[in-house]
């Protein structure tokens, strides 16, 4: 799940950015200490906190690393701060939300009732939720809420949620008033990222077990795992080794914007430690939980690559543990983003825990991968992303472009000057309601990056957020020509096309 005021949701759920640079309470404090075996896995457990010491210190990660190769665990690790303003160190056993992981855990519930024969992946929503709406809701089964190929719109892409995601909402209620709009497409023939899937999916296991979402998830997984550190995550009760949430300001890390947690719910609502994902990793390799046949089922990937609350697929040539099968899931929420990546075939297992808002996750994954498998793989560089979004405020987008391609050229290999930075330095632009200095920057990005069907449609998007339609159908159209199969681009080229 992810959730971005000021409308960004769209183009923060599309790539995990890199954190700001320059703040001082984000990168020098580490502690948890390092756990490894002897040998080999020892090295591959100095080689992974230098690693993430780096991108700590360049303020690109502050949370929390888990490791385990072959099932044990050869690293765990806290870097940066759990809460900035007491210079209260991560841990490894700090608590984080974790964004969209949450669904692997409702996933995970329906099954169990599907294992019951209380439910089946073939119901039809209305008739296992009798009070949704019967015109579209018999046309959806719980495989399509499962599988984000329902048709049903998102309510994280509501143009309005800002101005209700502090209030709080009975599941009923929010069902009726945030998932239950027409249908975008018919159910099963597209793939659409869909949150409102999640959360009817919590509505339905609360109808069926007669208990609340949150209940369910502990009678039924945490307790039977041992995972006492793991829950549904309320604003209001104390709770020790919580981390706060941040965000990355133009100036340095602001608190992350209040969230009533009722909104995520079954789609992003939880909390854990990456000690306690260890265990749940480690229970997915037995039938404790689940069938092996079920979980077959759970984890066969539908349209895009996606399973049953999991990405699934195989690793590509060229990338560590080519051939081999990848399930992997990410998560975002206001102050937090997560990873978790398993690597079954060998149950190799990578747990990234962040709470400073979005950064680059799944590039540190591969980076980790690369060590655990032997391959080549490079170290972080310094971002230039809070250099260039002062000038850019003080001075304007192409003093920011001027400088941008001076130090690329007579410091090619100092700084970090890829795609995904340049996007993270627009968009705290855009956040800023810079929107000229954004698009100077995107304009940017796109000549770097000439191939780059996202550059073209994030550059789309703040012109149809600036209200040029034009130059938004021109870019939507140029990154739909690089990738037909660019579903967010062909939705806002319909809009920039309307009259």
């Amino acid at each position: 799940m992810n959730l971005k005021s000021k409308s960004l949701g769209r183009i923060a759920a599309a790539v995990l950015f890199a954190a700001i640079v320059g703040c001082a309470c984000a990168g020098q404090q580490t502690i948890g200490g390092t756990v490894s075996s002897t040998g080999a896995g020892n090295d591959k457990a100095r080689k992974i906190d230098e690693l993430m010491g780096l991108y700590s210190k360049y303020g690109s990660f502050n949370g929390s690393v888990l490791v385990s190769e072959h099932g044990q665990v050869i690293f765990k690790k806290g870097y940066g701060l759990a809460n900035m303003e007491w210079q209260i160190a991560n841990q490894p056993d700090t608590k984080f939300r974790l964004g969209s992981i949450t669904k692997q855990f409702t996933s995970m519930l329906i099954m169990q009732l599907v294992a019951e024969g209380k439910l089946h992946v073939e119901d039809k929503l209305s008739d296992v939720l009798p009070y949704y709406r019967k015109d579209t809701g018999s046309q959806v089964t719980l495989q399509h809420l499962l599988t984000h190929t329902s048709g049903i719109p998102s309510y994280t892409a509501a143009k309005d949620m800002h101005e209700w995601w502090h209030n709080h909402f009975e599941v009923e209620d929010f069902v009726k008033k945030h998932c239950s709009g027409d249908l975008e497409f018919s159910p099963g023939s597209k793939f659409e990222y869909d949150n409102s899937g999640y959360f009817l999916l919590g509505a339905i296991i609360e109808k069926v077990t007669g208990k609340k979402y949150e209940e369910a998830l502990q009678d039924r997984i945490f307790k039977p795992l041992g995972m006492r550190n793991s829950g549904y995550d309320h604003s209001e009760p104390l709770m020790e080794h919580r981390a706060a949430g941040y965000e990355h300001g133009k100036e340095g890390f602001v608190n992350a914007e209040y969230l009533d947690m009722s909104i995520p719910y079954a789609a992003g609502s939880l909390y854990s430690t990456a000690e306690d994902l260890y265990l749940w990793d480690q229970a997915l390799y037995t039938e404790k939980l689940l069938s092996k046949e079920l979980k077959a089922m759970m984890w066969t990937p539908a349209l895009a690559n996606y399973a049953y609350g999991w990405g699934v697929a195989k690793i590509a040539e060229g990338k560590a543990g080519a051939g081999q099968t990848l399930i992997q899931h990410g998560g975002g929420i206001n102050g937090f983003n997560t990873h978790e990546a398993r690597y079954v075939d060998e149950k190799h297992l990578i747990l990234l825990l962040n709470n400073t808002g979005a950064t680059k996750l799944e590039q540190i994954t591969e980076g980790i991968a690369a060590i655990l498998y032997g391959k080549p793989y490079e170290l972080p560089k310094p971002s230039l992303t809070a250099e260039l979004v002062k000038l850019a405020t003080e001075k304007g987008g192409d003093a920011a472009v001027a400088e941008y391609r001076r130090l690329e050229k007579e410091s090619p290999e100092k700084y970090d000057f890829s795609e995904a930075g340049l996007q993270e330095i627009a968009i705290l632009l855009f956040q800023s309601e810079k929107l000229p200095e954004a698009i100077a920057l995107l304009r940017l990005d796109t000549e770097e990056h000439p191939k780059s069907s996202q550059a073209f449609f994030f550059l789309g998007y703040v012109f149809m957020q600036a209200g040029n339609k034009g130059d938004a159908t021109t870019a939507l159209e140029k990154a739909l020509e690089l990738d037909p199969k660019n579903d967010r681009a062909a939705g806002l080229l319909k809009q920039a096309k309307e009259k």
